[in-house]
């Protein structure tokens, strides 16, 4: 894990070339078709807080290089009519994944820092034909003093 974090020592700039990106940020998680370029997502998930998107041109130059796990990226999901596939290409895989059997959801969890402060997880609900219906933020389980530390 931390040979991963190593990578990330400087980020590209739009511009950069696709062997450039991946000079700076490493193999990308995921790659998917954006129009007629391409966009790699760079997760930090399960143990952070971050997944970065670079959004490549048709020739192969980087267009944009965003951070988005954060309140604004959540946002754009539209509720009722988002894929996984959608989800993906917004936000990237998730930190976890499970399932609400009485409600019929499968839910997608993210660790993110809400307004690059408190430690979040933003779960995305999907119903049983895979399409968004909730979103629900809540503070990162991992972070909650349960009381228990001197036991």
């Amino acid at each position: 894990m931390l040979a991963g974090c190593a990578a990330f020592r400087q980020f590209p700039a739009p511009g950069d070339s696709t062997e450039q990106v991946i000079a700076k940020m490493g193999h990308p998680n995921a790659v998917y078709s954006e129009g007629s370029g391409q966009q790699f997502e760079y997760t930090a998930q399960p143990m952070g807080e971050f997944c970065w998107m670079a959004h490549m041109g048709p020739d192969g130059r980087l267009l944009k290089f965003e951070q988005v796990l954060t309140g604004a990226k959540f946002a754009t999901i539209p509720l009722g009519r988002a894929s996984k596939d959608d989800v993906l290409r917004t936000i990237g895989h998730p930190a976890e994944t499970s399932t609400l059997p009485r409600q019929g959801y499968e839910v997608w969890s993210y660790h993110y820092l809400e307004n690059d402060v408190w430690y979040s997880m933003m779960n995305v609900m999907f119903d049983q034909a895979g399409i968004v219906q909730r979103l629900l933020n809540q503070p990162d389980p991992r972070y909650i003093d349960r009381g228990d530390r001197n036991r």
